[in-house]
């Protein structure tokens, strides 16, 4: 066998080791330019190792703590609700769709799929969802636009659930008394988690890492920023500062490139903490389809 050649074996594993390389290393390079001064990154450029030691990036982010706490607890919020009513939208949308006996299966697939090929444009989306919906200065202008129903992920989460739940299973869960509801939600989510658990994760990332919605929908309430929104006020304000001349304040020592590498670790603190919980189930649920058992 071609799996046991030492060969074979050797040049896989440099493969995979130049791929593990290729993920780790922008990190580093992230890391490592978040301590370096302002000075150093300008005149010598990126680095992995800093040449000019600073923390001066997270110095002024300290100094602005409780914007960054506030900016943090938003975007948990954000990220925990329209992460979870986006699973139950798309569980209640893919169930049905993966019922053979369902009256116009066909005809609501075709509808899920043509929202994945065309839409109606920025600026109808916009007026629809500020002047008919009215969401602009509320929270829900961060969770419903462009996030909250995703068409890939239910047809993900329909063949996932054709091709891993036994129709034999929900034919007994019917014949025993349950109700469609009961049976999607004691048969069918139980042995549906790995694909959820995907589907979970990727709509939490996007979720973190939006920063579009509160840019079009939110005018005046900047309380309202999660951390993605509020971090790039950040850079525009110290970018504004560099810009100008202000008496008593010295616009070198404000930190522009590092502070964009700071504040990227900051952000990416919680998705890394996160994906461990996730990388069972995403690794199991991304393969859905490719084998039957």
């Amino acid at each position: 066998m071609i799996y046991h050649n030492k060969v074979f074996r050797f040049a896989m594993g440099f493969i995979m080791f130049l791929l593990i390389m290729a993920c780790i290393l922008p990190f580093v390079l992230l890391l490592a330019s978040s301590f370096t001064s302002e000075s150093s990154l300008a005149l010598n450029g990126y680095s992995f190792w800093p040449k000019e030691f600073s923390t001066a990036a997270y110095d002024y982010i300290w100094g602005i703590k409780e914007n960054v706490l506030r900016a943090y607890l938003m975007s948990f919020i954000i990220t925990g609700v329209g992460t979870f009513i986006s699973i139950i939208m798309t569980m209640l949308f893919a169930y049905p769709l993966s019922r053979p006996d369902l009256p116009g299966r066909r005809a609501l697939s075709f509808f899920i799929f043509f929202t994945m090929l065309f839409n109606g444009g920025f600026v109808p989306t916009y007026l629809i969802y500020s002047q008919v919906f009215h969401i602009t200065d509320t929270i829900w202008a961060l969770i419903v636009p462009y996030l909250l129903m995703n068409a890939f992920f239910v047809i993900m989460v329909r063949t996932y659930i054709t091709s891993n739940v036994p129709n034999e299973v929900i034919e007994a869960s019917t014949i025993d008394g349950a109700g469609q509801f009961t049976t999607l939600i004691r048969v069918v989510v139980p042995m549906s988690k790995p694909i959820i658990g995907t589907v979970a994760l990727m709509t939490a990332i996007a979720y973190w890492n939006n920063w579009t919605n509160g840019v079009y929908f939110i005018q005046t309430r900047r309380d309202l920023y999660g951390i993605q929104n509020y971090l790039n006020s950040v850079i525009t304000n110290v970018s504004f500062l560099q810009s100008q001349s202000t008496p008593g304040l010295d616009i070198r020592d404000l930190p522009s490139i590092s502070i964009r590498m700071a504040l990227a670790v900051i952000a990416l603190i919680p998705i890394l903490c996160a994906y461990p919980f996730f990388q069972k189930s995403f690794a199991k649920g991304i393969t859905v389809g490719s084998v039957k058992g």
